[in-house]
Formats: C-alpha cells, structure tokens, sequence
C-alpha cells in the first residue's frame, strides 16, 4: 500500500472472506490487519477511500465484543486523516456513544476512544459544536467510571477543552462537574517502578485545572472544598485551599456571596488551630486570593459590597487578640489580617486604620520589651506591605496621619537598652524611609542621629551593623541628609576621638560607654565601617572617599598612635566601597581616578 502498487480498499477485497467469517475471532484478525495497515498509511488515503472505510468500522462497532478493540483502532487511524468528509467525524462519535460501552473496554481500548475525541476536537471543533450539548453528555457517558491514571490526566484535558473552547454544556454542567469532581481529593500513590511514570502531582494539577476552569461550577465546588477543608488529611486540606486560591482567579462576587461566611470560618479556624506551617501558609494565600476576588469584582448599582462586610467579619475575629501580646493567637490574627490587607489598595487602607493605631496604643500601655518588640514587628509587617503600593497618598492614607506617633514608637525602639527591640527598630526605621514623602525633614535628621548614635556608641555589634546597613540602604534615596549630616559627623570622630555626638547627655553617656568598652581605636574601626557602609550614592561616595584616603596617609605615615590593624580596617573599607561602586558607572570611575593612584603611590 505504501509504494502504491495496492490500495487500500483493494485490501479490503482482498481481505473479504476474512472479515466476512462467521467465526468472531478470524474476523476480528482481518480487521486487526487493515487498522495496522490503517495506522501506517493514514495519511495517503483519499476522500472517497475514508468515506467508506468510516461506514464499513461504523457498522463495525455493532459486532462482537472481540472485534471492538481492532475496530477503535482503525476509527483512531481515520480520525488522524485530513482528507476526512465533513459531518463523518460527528457520524463516528455519535455511533462510540450509542454503540459501545467505554467502561466495560481494556484501559488500552479506552484510551483510544479518549484519543479519537481528542483528535476530532483538534481538526473539527465547529462540526463536533454543531452537536450542541449532545457532545457533552455523550463524554460524560464516556468517561464516568474511569479508574487508570493514563486515562485520567487525557480525559481531563478533554473536559478543560471542553469548558476552555465554550463547547455547549447545557443541562449538563452538574453532571460535567459530579463525573470529574468524584476524584476530589486525588489519593492516588504510584506503584513502585511505575513505567508510566505518572506522579501524583500530575493528576492533582490536572484536576484542579477543570475544576478551577468555569465559574459555572462554583455552586458545586465551594461546598465541596469547605467539606474537604474540615478533613483529618493534610492532603485533603492542602489541596482544597490550592483549588480555592485557583478558583478565585476566575470567580466573581456573585459566585462567593453565599459561601463566604463558611469560608472564612474553616480559614480562621486552621490558622488558629494548625501545627502545620504549609496548611498555614496556603490558608493565608487562600484568604488573600479571596479578598483580591472582591477587590476586583465589579458592582452594578443596587448590589452590597461584599468586600466591606468580608474585611469586617475578619477585624471583628482577628482585632481583639492583638491586645494581648502574650497570648498565642496573635501572630495568627496578625498574619490573617496581613493576607486580606496586601490584596489591594481597598483592603490595605480598610485594615490599616483600623490596626495601626491600635497597635501603636498598645506598643505605649505595654512597657516591657519583649511585648514591645512583638508589637513592633506587627507593625513593621503592616508597613512593608505599604511599600508594595508605593508613594503615600495625601488624602487617603492612615498611615500619613499617624507620621508623629509611628516615629515616635520607632525611634522609643531605637534608644531601648534591649537590642532584640533595637534590631526591630532599625528594621522600620529602613521601611519607613523607603516610603516616599513618609518622613519630614526633621524626622530626617533625627533617623541620621539616631544611625549614627547605633552604629558609634552602641555596645552590641548587631546594632552597629544593623545601623550601618541601614544608613546603606536609605543613603542613596536621601543622598543630602546623608553627604551633609552623617559625613561629617563621622570625619569630625574620626580626626579627633573626642565625642560629638547627639545632646549633651547622650554625649556623655557615649563618654562613659567608650571608657568602659571601647577604646579609641575600636571607635576608630567603626567610624571607618560607617563610612564606607554611607558609600551607596555617588554624590556620598565623593565626600567619603577623600575622608578614607586621608586618614590611610596619616596611618602610613604614623602620624597616628597607628598600627597594622588600622591600615587594614581603611583598606577594608575602601574595599566595601569597590564592591558598592560596582553598581554605578559614575562612582565607579571616580574610584578608579581617585584610589587606584592613591594606592599604588603607597
């Protein structure tokens, strides 16, 4: 057949007496032979020859049930043909769905009906259309039952095309849903040496992928996943909440209204109750996609906006326990209340003024440290999440009207004699100088100071690194506070040893720390890692670089009680000052014209 020298329905003639015999099993040989003939020159035939082979594997299918697997094989081999006539391919389907009982079929012989669907739905979409919901139902005849692996994951992505190529489901969308969702959760553990190589995770993905395909199926889905969700099974719950967190994607208001009351309880109640950090951590995603539905869900006039009635319930339930610092549900309540608040804007100004100035009451009734530093770090996590939206908005920010207390929480925090709170502190002092048009010049002035003050006199080195880090990173968004307030304090320092610091009292608190841990030269290390920790902007770079130089000559020279360590404390920090230049073309050649010379003069 293939050289041309026979036709197929030559074959077919030939073959006659074979595929005319009374014994089922000597037919069932003839047709095995024309669709392995079938499978190999498919692509030769032409319009006339598929036209009555289909009629002839049509008739076929009413034959014995020895026959029916070659008979699928050959419809499978006419199903690939492009010469095939209009209006055969939904004559094959309609003649599988009434003549032959898929599930009664070996997984190989059903999983070639699967294949001709597929590869009809692939080349004749608008003709299998024309069949209106006929062509649903007869899939879900098709596939209800299925149990093999294989054939879920090709059945699965049937119904997605299904749904995805808005194919007519009609009456039929329950019974869509009931024959896909009956594998909801997925418990399927491949045997060992599974050849198929087909992983759990696989059919769960695949799964989910219908179910999170049309908001059609919310009214069956929703209650379907709460029930899951209250299941003993990790697994169970995990995959509900993902399958959740996916469905919010497409759903709107209307499909959430009636299940959000049951939704947040089973969500409050695992965050609550949980000991497993991942149900946590796809609750609080869950939660998030929830109030990011809402968010986006376009109300006509007459209808409630379910988002406020949502975010209430959430404060009514999470609030409260963040008044009590030593109780265990507060970082619970807080992370909840993090979830719904970073899903938008709304949310986040919905949260906020209600939280913040809460939290801010509570950091100043509760005096010990280790509650104020709980109450900070809550704090802080609702002030990064400001930084996901940017600029501070005049006239629709909290947290603009709570600049005076919030600062002055944050720099309490600075000056606390626990350097877990100060750690905390300097953490919010980098947030809030990332929020532009936050801090007003004199807020300015006093985070210098108060850098500064951490990163000279404080015994603890964290503090003093955790200083210098931050004085890095606020340096190149406030380049003239830094270059006209903090260089040449730090010059000032470094040149003489005596104390200029901040007030008098702190001076002399500075005082009586050096003499009892620090010496001079210790100081002096510091006042070298400050500088070149400031160096993140070139206009700074260009103030600092000269300061480090000068004072190298004068430790070569020994005009300084100076040593070996103090020649290695300013070649690291020009060192620290290469690597930060790196990121800049402009710092970076005024390094090379101003230190390379410097240093190999040396």
């Amino acid at each position: 057949v293939k050289d041309g020298s026979w036709t197929v329905l030559q074959l077919v003639e030939a073959l006659g007496s074979c595929l005319e015999n009374t014994d089922p099993r000597t037919r069932g040989r003839g047709i095995q032979l024309l669709s392995e003939v079938l499978l190999q020159c498919y692509s030769l035939l032409q319009e006339k020859e598929v036209l009555h082979l289909v009629l002839f594997y049509e008739n076929r299918l009413q034959d014995h049930h020895l026959v029916i697997p070659s008979v699928l094989q050959g419809l499978r081999a006419l199903s690939m043909c492009e010469a095939l006539p209009p209006g055969l391919a939904v004559s094959v389907l309609k003649a599988i769905f009434q003549e032959v009982h898929v599930q009664s079929l070996l997984q190989l012989d059903r999983h070639t009906v699967y294949s001709i669907i597929t590869n009809f739905m692939g080349t004749r979409e608008e003709e299998l259309k024309g069949l209106g919901a006929d062509f649903t139902f007869g899939f879900i005849q098709v596939m209800d039952g299925e149990k093999d692996p294989r054939n879920l994951l090709v059945a699965f992505q049937i119904v997605r095309d299904l749904i995805a190529k808005n194919y007519a489901l009609g009456p039929f969308v329950e019974e869509l849903f009931e024959v896909t969702s009956c594998y909801f959760p997925i418990d399927f553990t491949p045997p060992p040496n599974d050849p198929h190589g087909i992983q759990r995770e696989d059919l769960i993905l695949s799964l989910r992928a219908v179910l999170a395909s049309t908001p059609q199926f919310a009214e069956f889905l929703l209650p379907l996943l709460i029930e899951k969700m209250d299941s003993d099974l990790q697994s169970a719950k995990l995959d509900s909440l993902q399958t959740l967190t996916a469905c919010c994607a497409i759903y709107g208001q209307k499909e959430l209204q009636e299940f959000l009351p049951s939704l947040w309880s089973s969500l409050r109640r695992e965050v609550f109750q949980t000991a497993s950090e991942k149900v946590e951590a796809e609750c609080l995603a869950a939660l998030h996609a929830l109030s990011a539905c809402l968010s986006r869900s376009v109300l006509s006039p007459d209808t409630e906006d379910l988002l406020d009635s949502f975010l209430s319930s959430i404060l009514q339930d999470c609030r409260h326990h963040l008044c009590e610092p030593d109780m265990k549900l507060v970082w619970p309540s807080a992370k909840l209340l993090q979830a719904a608040a970073s899903a938008s804007l709304r949310t986040y100004h919905r949260v906020t003024c209600s939280v913040l100035p809460l939290l801010l009451e509570q950091y100043t009734k509760h005096p010990q440290s280790s509650q104020r530093r709980t109450i900070l770090e809550m704090l802080l996590s609702f002030l990064e999440l400001q930084q996901k939206w940017g600029h501070v908005e005049e006239d629709e920010s909290t947290l603009l009207s709570l600049r005076a207390p919030i600062c002055s929480v944050v720099f309490s925090a600075l000056t606390d004699s626990s350097v877990q709170l100060q750690l905390v502190g300097v953490r919010a002092l980098t947030v809030l100088g990332s929020l532009q048009g936050f801090l007003s010049p004199s807020d300015l002035e006093l985070v210098v100071d108060h850098l500064i003050h951490l990163a000279l006199c404080e015994e603890d080195s964290q503090s003093s690194e955790a200083a210098m880090e931050a004085a890095g990173s606020l340096a190149p968004i406030y380049p003239k506070v830094f270059s006209g307030r903090m260089v040449p304090r730090l010059e000032e320092e470094l040149q003489s040893g005596q104390w200029l610091s901040l007030g008098d009292s702190q001076r002399r608190h500075c005082e009586q720390e050096k003499e009892s841990s620090h010496d001079h030269r210790s100081l002096r290390q510091r006042c070298l890692q400050a500088l070149a920790a400031v160096s993140t902007h070139t206009s700074i770079v260009r103030e600092t670089v000269p300061v480090l130089l000068q004072h190298l000559r004068e430790v070569q020279k020994g005009s300084k009680a100076g040593n070996a360590q103090d020649m290695v404390s300013v070649c690291q920090s020009l060192h620290r000052v290469a690597l930060q230049c790196q990121q800049d073309a402009e710092s970076c050649w005024y390094y090379h014209q101003t230190v390379v010379p410097c240093l190999l003069a040396m």
